[in-house]
């Protein structure tokens, strides 16, 4: 079980822009449970809070070359090298002011940022952190670019750097997410471009704040006016890109991820992607447990505490009878407006067959749940046997919702359900679902 993370005290740091030129203060400031971490423009009077989230992140095509976010035209610019500091120390909350639109780019590398959080020192707070474990592999890739990530207990990160380029011939490297081997072997590593690039990138308005201090620039015959610091520099420079990019879903993530000539534009199409898969399995299965919490009958927003299930998708308004492990009976009072009759049959409605099945798995999802050893896991349907509709159901029916354990194991469960209106069998089914950990 992992906890929360904010910082114990204030910190701050100026410099300059690495595309602006533009001088810049920031603040780095603790911040509360759930909070997130959340930027702040102070020089913009009423400024909205921009939530370092996938959600607000610019289009990249507006933003070249970094990664970049906003709220009604109020942004913050390159923000990738602060966000890997935060991953890899695994700080949550935190409340970052800045008085202009681009966070300073001091050496180029990550390495600033971390020397300033561990001034500060790192404070546990008593909410449970966040993390998404992968749960199917995801696929991203532009011609012969492309990001995978594969489910796994940790972040790693395998990474091919190959360019057309005879000082870029390809850099590989295998990493795996840590705070001391973040700042040993990935925070040092600084951005870099090459030689033809960097006069393109001028024309373009980018990099006005770049210098042989800050950038690597690669020549045909190696780096102009610098070393490097670390072996395969630049390879590593596009793990720390990944890792600030990926922080952006708002939580730690547990993934295999593998990159090939990828950057930020599929950094965030890959973010973007897991975003989906997160709340597509956060929103089929059962969120919460804990029967003892409650008293029955259980009312709807009783029942919104357990399931993730809202209107116009939750057929249960109450739940009057649980036997945990055992058996539960739920109730679902069918109003004349409900929406489905106005579609469904209009001229004569009929509540659909497959609304009551969901009905019925809704009840047999509380059940599931009721027992201790599968309170926190999700519920997935995994199939349907034996469906029989006896009767039609009708505006203006009490549907009586029965779910029966057949068999409940470690990781599946199997319900014997039946519905009623006025003591007589509607429709039944046996219903199959998968548990998984949340």
């Amino acid at each position: 079980m992992e906890y929360q993370h904010t910082i114990s005290k204030e910190v701050a740091i100026s410099g300059v822009g690495l595309h602006t030129n533009k001088k810049v203060n920031l603040k780095i400031k603790p911040a509360g449970e759930n909070h997130g971490i959340v930027f702040k423009r102070t020089d913009i009077e009423n400024s909205p809070l921009i939530p370092a989230h996938i959600s607000c992140v610019l289009e990249l095509t507006k933003s070249l070359r970094r990664t970049s976010v906003g709220i009604n035209g109020v942004e913050v610019h390159t923000i990738e090298h602060l966000m890997a500091s935060f991953a890899a120390s695994r700080i949550d909350n935190l409340l970052i002011e800045i008085d202009g639109i681009e966070v300073p780019g001091l050496d180029g590398s990550a390495s600033p940022f971390l020397g300033m959080l561990k001034e500060s020192g790192i404070v546990q707070q008593s909410a449970r952190r966040k993390v998404f474990q992968l749960k199917e592999p995801v696929l991203v890739e532009d011609e012969e670019a492309s990001l995978m990530a594969f489910p796994s207990d940790n972040l790693n990160i395998s990474y091919l750097l190959n360019y057309e380029h005879p000082q870029l011939k390809a850099q590989y490297i295998r990493y795996v997410l840590g705070r001391d081997t973040f700042a040993q072997e990935v925070a040092p590593s600084r951005t870099f471009c090459l030689e033809e690039e960097a006069e393109r990138l001028t024309r373009m308005g980018l990099g006005k704040g770049a210098d042989y201090t800050n950038t690597l620039v690669v020549g045909n015959k190696g780096l102009i006016d610098n070393t490097y610091r670390l072996e395969d520099e630049p390879a590593r420079h596009k793990v720390l890109d990944l890792i600030g990019d990926l922080y952006l879903l708002g939580c730690g993530l547990e993934a295999n991820i593998v990159g090939i000539k990828s950057g930020h534009p599929l950094n965030i199409r890959l973010a973007r992607r897991i975003q989906q898969q997160s709340k597509r399995f956060m929103q089929a299965g059962i969120q919460k447990g804990g029967l003892e919490d409650f008293k029955l009958p259980l009312g709807v927003n009783d029942i919104k505490q357990i399931l993730p299930h809202r209107e116009p998708f939750l057929f249960v308004d109450s739940i009057i009878e649980i036997d945990e492990g055992k058996s539960a009976v739920g109730i679902k009072h069918l109003k004349p407006d409900e929406y489905f009759f106005k579609g469904h049959f209009p001229g004569r409605p009929v509540m659909p067959g497959v609304l009551i099945v969901e009905a019925m798995a809704q009840v047999s999802g509380i059940l599931m749940l009721s027992q201790k050893q599968h309170r926190g896991k999700l519920a997935f349907f995994m199939g349907v046997d034996n469906v029989r509709f006896r009767k039609p159901v009708v505006p203006g029916d009490v549907l009586r919702l029965e779910s029966e354990v057949g068999r409940l194991r470690t990781k599946t469960g199997e319900m014997y359900t039946k519905a009623f209106v006025d003591g007589k069998v509607v429709a039944e089914a046996t219903l199959l679902f998968a548990l998984v950990e949340r």
